[in-house]
């Protein structure tokens, strides 16, 4: 191989693995700009694990504010006393005759797992959940 194509291949390699960074760079920033504008928006949620006999209502209501996400979880049942996210607790407002609370979400399309605390029992227990807030479900204007 001679100089000139040993350089003139080096350099193609360089370009090409250049492109390739930029390319990388780019989804990431993309994924970083996908995060909500403030505003009031509608989002599909689910909630897994317990026993299957409680539910959330989805769409929940998110609201994004100075960068942070909270939702609005109205649970079917009007006995979870108190939510736990991470170590932080969250305690219900009870409207028409349903547990409300707001929650930090910290993501969208990932797994939350958090723990309600139903006083429907004989005494109180606390179950496990996870909650999924679905992005390609997002309505609203933002506003």
């Amino acid at each position: 191989m001679t100089k000139r194509r040993f350089f003139l291949t080096a350099f193609f390699m360089a370009v090409l693995l250049l492109i390739t960074a930029a390319g990388c760079a780019e989804k990431t920033d993309k994924t970083k700009n996908d995060f909500p504008a403030d505003g009031v928006y509608e989002i599909g949620v689910t909630l897994t694990g317990g026993s299957g006999k409680a539910t959330v209502s989805s769409p929940a209501k998110l609201t994004v504010r100075e960068g942070k996400m909270t939702a609005e979880l109205v649970w079917s049942s009007k006995n979870y006393d108190y939510m736990l996210v991470g170590d932080q607790r969250y305690d219900a407002k009870i409207v028409d005759g349903h547990s409300v609370f707001e929650i930090p979400v910290a993501a969208l399309d990932t797994e939350l797992p958090v723990i309600g605390d139903t006083t429907a029992m004989s005494v109180p227990h606390e179950i496990e959940y996870i909650l999924r807030f679905d992005s390609s479900t997002l309505k609203g204007s933002g506003k």
